[in-house]
């Protein structure tokens, strides 16, 4: 059974993907910021990370170039909804940094699900 760590500050969208990946089959982790997912990731258990960018403590892009200096292979999707200058710049840096998909919010979660899929199988 794949783990995924969801990194997000707001609640509700925390809660409907955890609930959308556990009737899926996923063990899901949940941190509400960065500093939070830093300290609960287990490299032996998570397989994909699904993190915001814009949050209190540490950002989704700090917490991106630390999982990657942990767990290198990991496969990580960004989520953003922007901020004052809008998600595509914020996007693309993660992608920079080592996201393996970005969505802006809000997304598809369908789309989200399926790429969560390709992923665990690539």
């Amino acid at each position: 059974m794949a783990g995924i760590l969801i990194v997000e500050d707001e609640k509700d969208v925390r809660e409907m993907l955890r609930d959308a990946l556990i009737r899926r089959k996923y063990s899901v982790i949940e941190a509400a910021n960065g500093k939070e997912a830093l300290a609960k990731f287990k490299a032996s258990f998570i397989d994909v990370v699904i993190t915001d960018i814009l949050m209190p403590e540490e950002d989704g892009l700090k917490v991106i170039m630390k999982l990657k200096e942990l767990k290198p292979e990991l496969k990580i999707i960004a989520i953003s909804g922007g901020g004052k200058f809008g998600p595509v710049d914020y996007l693309n840096m993660a992608r920079t940094l080592g996201a393996d998909e970005v969505f802006t919010k809000p997304f598809s979660l369908k789309k989200l699900e399926k790429r969560i899929d390709e992923l665990l199988t690539s």
